[in-house]
């Protein structure tokens, strides 16, 4: 049995699977498993999968049903007591496995692991900024506390015992743009997180990802799932704040008024920064300039986005 199942859902990503893939096989640490779902990709993504060679990659085909679905099935296969997930346009440090195997090894009643992450642009490549101090190689860190800028747990840079997802259920294969948030969401409510400062995971901006799109899909029954936890949990409530008002800010560009009016009244906005309470207020033909700004900071490495 390997000691890591890593689950790689891939839909359309001709242009970057492959050097994914180098990325896992170019590991340190060699005791693991590769599950790749294709999700019902139409580009040539398969032919480059095919190209590469390892006794370790396992290779399913499926109908497209999300990326939900695929992670899903990944979990259902992995023989691995630890599970990874890595998208098919991020990439790994050759020392992203070795040095979670060390952490596993030092903090052995810990079941959830994160590594920092630099962020890739079109224009600069960056390390995320995060909310809380360097204080340590490593912090064992509340999820909700040290999210307030960016998220701890991202997938491309997590590992997670098996076990976790036996308690807190796996992604929810209804939710289309929510569904990873949503098991963080459901894994800090029942576990601590080791957040690892060395940058181990790159993440591929995307700016034509659904979340930044016109097509954004505002999902009520995310928010929906922890209205009553959120009495009980200050942190919650901020976090949860906090993705109300990225969503709000994308219905209000979207033209999607009602639901931003609807978003907003859910607010707490002592949750918020004086920033984000003003550009709530913004009409749209004010509001899209300085987001256009915002995001070009973004892609040359200044700034944060608005939308945390």
């Amino acid at each position: 049995m390997p000691f890591f199942s890593i689950i790689i859902p891939v839909f359309n990503k001709e242009r970057f699977v492959a050097k994914t893939l180098k990325s896992v096989l170019s590991q340190s640490f060699i005791d693991f498993e590769i599950i790749i779902i294709n999700d019902g990709s139409t580009d040539k993504s398969e032919a480059e999968i095919l190209a590469i060679t390892d006794e370790r990659i396992l290779y399913f085909l499926k109908e497209n049903k999300g990326v939900a679905v695929a992670r899903n099935l990944g979990i259902g296969i992995a023989s691995a007591d630890y599970i990874c997930f890595l998208d098919a346009d991020d990439f790994w440090d050759s020392n992203f496995l070795a040095t979670m195997n060390h952490y596993i090894q030092k903090l052995p009643n810990e079941k959830v692991f994160a590594a920092a992450i630099e962020i890739e642009t079109g224009k600069k490549t960056f390390p995320a900024r995060y909310s809380f101090d360097k204080k340590n190689d490593f912090e064992i860190v509340n999820f909700f506390e040290a999210s307030q800028t960016e998220a701890v747990l991202w997938t491309s840079a997590v590992c997670i015992h098996k076990d976790v997802f036996k308690k807190v259920g796996v992604f929810d294969e209804q939710l289309k743009v929510s569904e990873d948030t949503d098991l963080w969401i459901r894994i800090g409510l029942q576990y601590q997180v080791v957040f690892i400062w060395q940058i181990l995971a790159r993440y591929v901006f995307d700016k034509k990802s659904i979340s930044r799109s016109r097509n954004y899909i505002f999902e009520d029954a995310f928010f929906e799932k922890y209205k009553s936890g959120e009495k009980q949990n200050p942190a919650l409530k901020k976090y949860m704040d906090l993705n109300r008002f990225s969503s709000a800010i994308k219905c209000n560009l979207t033209g999607r008024w009602e639901y931003s009016k609807e978003i907003y009244s859910e607010i707490d906005l002592k949750n918020l920064t004086w920033k984000k309470r003003i550009l709530l207020e913004l009409p749209p033909i004010t509001l899209k300039p300085l987001i256009w700004f915002q995001r070009f900071l973004a892609n040359i490495g200044l700034g944060t986005s608005v939308f945390r």
